[in-house]
Formats: structure tokens, C-alpha cells, sequence
């Protein structure tokens, strides 16, 4: 079930056209690992949200915010390192392991975040219960297009 009206899909992908609203899974996670592509258009502004209270951001359009506000970064508080570059119209990938506070995010295979803490709940979690399992929630571009494929949830090891 989709969870705003601009979301669809379309050939098999979950796409969002221009809101903030997002779709999350009503099932909740503790530890995981999470693999999902993801595909963006130009000036576009989206992201995983992690229990649905730690987002690892997708964009196109954030080369002049901080580090941390860049694909791969946790929102507000990890910056990607080494840094991506920015790819418009093209699919990519994220496999993201948290266990606890603590995430590691490889961006198309290589390791951009490695095992860091999250030190706290990003702006736009659902709650601030970190104590708690939570839904994997994605966020549609605030700007332009965004599209996911191929999630795979997995409990972490």
C-alpha cells in the first residue's frame, strides 16, 4: 500500500514525483542490513530513513550544504567519505548494515560510511524512541523525481 498520492509504481520501481510525503514499511526492525537502488533526477532531494529516525540522504541538489547532507552522509551528523560523485538518471546502490547506533553505508560497493555512530535522531524521524525497532521509511524528493528498486531487508549478523 503506497502511503501518499504521488507515489507509483511504474515498470516494477517505486516512484515519487515531487512531495515530502513518504512510504514506509509498517513492519518494524531492530538490527539489519538494507540494500536498495535508487535513482534520482536533476535537483532532487530524498533519503532512507533508518527506523524510521536516522536518514541516509539521496540527492542531486546539495553540493553547497555540509558533508553530511550529501549522498551516503547520515543527515545532519556523517559526512560520506570519500564522497561520490553526484549522478543524475542513474541507478545506484546503497547496502547499509546499523546494529544499535551503529551504521556502515557502501555506496555502489564502496564503503563511504565504516561502523561510525549515529549521535542522534535526524530531523524528520518519525519519533525519538532509538530504543526502539522501527520501519524503514523513504523519503520522496523534496524537488524533482526519486525512484527505488530492489530493497532487501535482512536481519544483521
Amino acid at each position: 500500500m503506497l502511503g501518499a498520492k504521488n507515489w507509483a509504481v511504474e515498470d516494477g520501481t517505486l516512484v515519487n514525483h515531487w512531495t515530502r510525503r513518504g512510504h514506509y514499511h509498517h513492519s518494524k526492525f531492530e538490527d539489519f542490513k538494507l540494500h536498495l537502488e535508487f535513482e534520482c533526477g536533476p535537483k532532487s532531494n530524498s533519503g532512507a530513513y533508518l527506523r524510521g529516525r536516522y536518514e541516509v540522504q539521496i540527492e542531486t541538489d546539495s553540493a553547497e550544504e555540509p558533508p553530511s547532507h550529501h549522498t551516503g552522509g547520515v543527515y545532519g551528523f556523517l559526512a560520506p567519505t570519500p564522497e561520490l560523485s553526484r549522478q543524475a538518471g542513474v541507478w545506484q546502490s546503497f547496502d547499509i548494515t546499523l546494529v544499535g547506533r551503529t551504521v556502515t553505508v557502501v555506496q555502489n560497493g564502496q564503503t563511504v560510511i565504516d561502523h561510525k555512530e549515529i549521535p542522534g535522531i535526524t530531523g524528520g524521524g518519525l519519533d525519538s524512541h532509538e530504543e526502539l525497532p522501527g520501519p524503514i521509511y523513504l523519503q520522496g524528493s523534496e524537488e524533482g523525481r526519486v525512484a527505488y528498486r530492489n530493497i532487501v531487508i535482512t536481519p544483521a549478523e
